[in-house]
């Protein structure tokens, strides 16, 4: 028989075993000389308190585990059982395949990019040649854009699928446990890579296929129904169960469909632009300190600000982060950010973003283009390389060129240019409007030490791919499960892990 008890803790303290220990049994009312094992289960930060406090949720009982358990892996063997076709994999793409097998089918994934260890050359090239493949790159290749931007973890599609039991696999494939005790869990860009190796391997030995190399240019279509797809290679395979989750940088997808008169829609997204301060100011602001006790994690933040009828904040904040060059085409910046597992870099990055709504428009691609000309704009404001035009804070809400900028964490450099000029008026005002506002809530946020780095602009996709709300099946053509990110469904690694995996539930359940 176990119990739980709540307890708070300096972060020396918290990182003790012996006291948390002593701290759960007196929590608890049992003498430091009862038998009885603790274990961890939660662990979140009090940032509010002055110093900060760890918060800790702590099992106490004879027969409790010093660690969680989790169940280990095994999948049945799937060669020669009837196929479902996956294209992308990345967390949906991945998920779906693991819950095919579990559920008797054969997966093939058809991932246009390269394998980890090959896009990793093509990372090098974008970054110090200013080189961009549109096959290999931040978002395109093996483990999508996940493996290579961050890998954090938190969620709120608790509603929609079992994320402990994603975060459970996560493990098991070489994550380590924290994430499961962590109110905001994080693998780290450094790690990810071998987790996903560590996936594909097992879904090749349990008989699936992963190809890679193999973009779909055309879906196969007869009779309103998938009957297979078509590859860049001009090989054509057949197959009536077709998960479509390519991520939402997938436009030739998207306009693949448009053009054979598959439904899509356009949906609200959101742009702006990263910004970067140095990891001790965010510190400072969250942690109340003047320099971060030792056993605390660099700080994050969390911001949000309604500016005249439209939402801005902060998006994927990066502490002790770097901003990465994520285009997916020659003639383009998009910018990103990822941390490595210890968060030890000096900076820390936020997409700070203002939503773009769909309105009106009927235009399913619309949102498309207007990515695409702000991302080419600043590519020309850039000099036509990867070098992203960028502004500091200040300069930039009180409308004045910078003359100078400060050292900044993306590798293929910035160049001093008014963002408020490259931006469309709507955004830029926002985001001066709502700078300001931020300040007020984290105060020292506002400063010229800070620097704007144009374009993020890749927060979501533009496009739903709509698909019926019981059976997740297009509405209008059999066979194909719009799935992920790029179909609209999912805003991160576990809420699209849990989308791939609701999509190959359904998928098998498809009478063929």
């Amino acid at each position: 028989m176990s119990r739980t008890v709540d307890i708070v803790l300096s972060p020396a303290d918290a990182a003790d075993s012996t006291s948390v220990r002593r701290a759960a049994l007196a929590a608890a009312g049992l003498s430091p000389d009862d038998v009885a094992r603790v274990r961890v289960v939660k662990r979140s930060i009090d940032a509010r308190a002055r110093p900060p406090r760890i918060q800790l949720r702590v099992e106490i009982g004879a027969d409790v585990e010093p660690h969680a358990r989790v169940a280990p892996l095994a999948l049945p063997n799937v060669a020669g059982r009837p196929i479902v076709m996956i294209v992308g994999s990345g967390p949906a793409g991945l998920f779906a395949a693991l819950r095919s097998i579990y559920l008797g089918f054969r997966p093939i994934i058809f991932e246009r990019g390269k394998d980890v260890r090959a896009r990793r050359h093509d990372l090098a090239a974008l970054t110090q040649r200013h080189v961009v493949d549109p096959d290999s790159n931040y978002c395109f290749g093996e483990g999508g854009a996940g493996t290579y931007s961050d890998g954090k973890l938190y969620t709120r599609s608790s509603k929609r699928g079992d994320v402990a039991s994603i975060l459970g696999a996560l493990v098991q494939f070489g994550a380590s446990p924290d994430i499961l005790v962590d109110a905001h869990p994080h693998i780290g860009t450094n790690k990810l890579p071998s987790i996903i190796t560590a996936i594909r391997s097992a879904i090749i030995e349990a008989g699936g296929e992963v190809r890679f190399g193999a973009r779909v240019v055309d879906i196969i279509v007869r009779d309103d129904s998938v009957q297979g797809v078509l590859l860049a290679s001009g090989e054509e395979i057949a197959g009536t169960r077709l998960i479509l989750a390519t991520g939402h940088s997938a436009r030739d997808i998207f306009s693949l469909l448009a053009t054979k008169g598959i439904a899509i829609e356009r949906k609200d997204f959101a742009l702006g632009v990263r910004v970067e301060h140095p990891q001790s100011i965010i510190d400072g602001i969250r942690y109340h300190c003047d320099a971060r006790d030792p056993y605390l994690p660099p700080a994050s933040y969390n911001a949000v600000e309604q500016v005249d009828g439209r939402g801005v904040y902060a998006f994927c904040m990066c502490p002790g982060g770097i901003i990465a060059p994520c285009a997916t085409s020659p003639g383009e910046i998009v910018t990103n950010g990822w941390s490595p597992s210890k968060r030890n870099n000096r900076f820390a990055n936020s997409g700070v973003v203002v939503e773009i709504p769909k309105g009106d428009d009927r235009d399913p691609l619309s949102g498309v283009d207007y990515q695409r000309r702000i991302e080419q704009a600043a590519w020309r404001a850039g000099g036509q390389t990867q070098v992203a035009p960028a502004q500091r804070m200040v300069d930039f809400v009180t409308g004045r060129a910078s003359s100078s900028l400060p050292d900044c964490s993306y590798t293929p450099g910035i160049v001093s240019h008014r963002l408020d000029e490259l931006l469309p008026k709507e955004v830029a005002r926002r985001l001066q409007v709502a700078l300001r506002a931020f300040d007020r809530k984290m105060k020292g946020y506002l400063t010229n030490e800070a620097v704007l780095v144009a374009v993020e602009s890749r927060t979501s996709s533009p496009v739903r791919i709509p698909r019926n709300a019981d059976t997740l099946e297009h509405p209008q053509i059999r066979g194909l499960f719009p799935c992920g990110e790029g179909a609209g469904y999912a805003g991160g690694i576990v809420s699209a892990a849990i989308d791939g995996e609701r999509c190959a539930t359904e998928c098998a359940k498809l009478a063929r």
